[in-house]
């Protein structure tokens, strides 16, 4: 590859977890927690798992759960979480690229949380599309997004163009929706934006906020 040639997401990505010892807190996403909360435990699809953290708090609540990421640094971490908190049974990683890979089978659950890329893309709209033909019937497809910059030294770019970070155009829940392209068969649940604080270690709070959709197969 040359030198300047840009990096494909499976490369960027699996050297940004090679680079670091951990990349994420290993907590479950808010909105997930809150979904599942309310849902009987079954079978579970987390989409771009990272590490596996919400992978292993669904199979702590008692789902079977499985982690795809096109990283193998991430699937092998997960996998290695798993085992340390002996939920192993129940818990599955793969590394693949979500734009080709098939499941195989229907969840109850599928989830995708954050799954967005900068400055390197992946196709995500084609994702979250073939995403619908993995979720069972009478099952869950959730997706959340960051609705605006992530991180508070990013507000700057934010401010410049109310979507964009360094070119990149934050999804709105009508974009998501759009995305799924869903046909008669589906409900819509959620379709909403939802502020979130998240404390910083001086004390102080910053204010997030996520695109939240939530659909159900019939």
């Amino acid at each position: 590859m040359p030198i300047d040639a840009e990096p494909s997401a499976a490369t960027y990505w699996e050297r940004r977890y090679a680079d670091e010892q951990r990349m994420w807190s290993g907590r479950v996403n808010a909105v997930l927690a809150d979904v599942a909360a309310q849902l009987v435990p079954g079978t579970a699809l987390d989409l771009g798992c990272g590490e596996g953290g919400d992978v292993l708090w669904l199979a702590g609540q008692g789902w079977t759960a499985t982690g795809v990421d096109l990283s193998p640094t991430a699937a092998a971490r997960g996998d290695a979480a798993a085992a340390a908190a002996g939920l192993d049974t129940r818990t599955r990683f793969v590394a693949a690229d979500l734009a080709t890979w098939e499941p195989g089978e229907r969840f109850d659950l599928v989830t995708a949380s954050f799954l967005q890329s900068w400055p390197v893309e992946i196709p995500r709209e084609a994702i979250l599309r073939r995403a619908t033909g993995f979720v069972a019937s009478g099952g869950h497809l959730l997706v959340t997004a960051h609705a605006a910059a992530p991180h508070a030294h990013d507000h700057e770019h934010a401010q410049e163009h109310e979507h964009d970070l360094d070119g990149y155009r934050f999804p709105t829940p009508e974009d998501d929706l759009r995305a799924l392209d869903l046909d008669a068969s589906w409900e819509v649940v959620a379709a909403e934006l939802r502020p979130r604080a998240v404390p910083r270690d001086d004390g102080s709070v910053h204010e997030l906020l996520d695109s939240v959709v939530l659909v159900r197969r019939a």
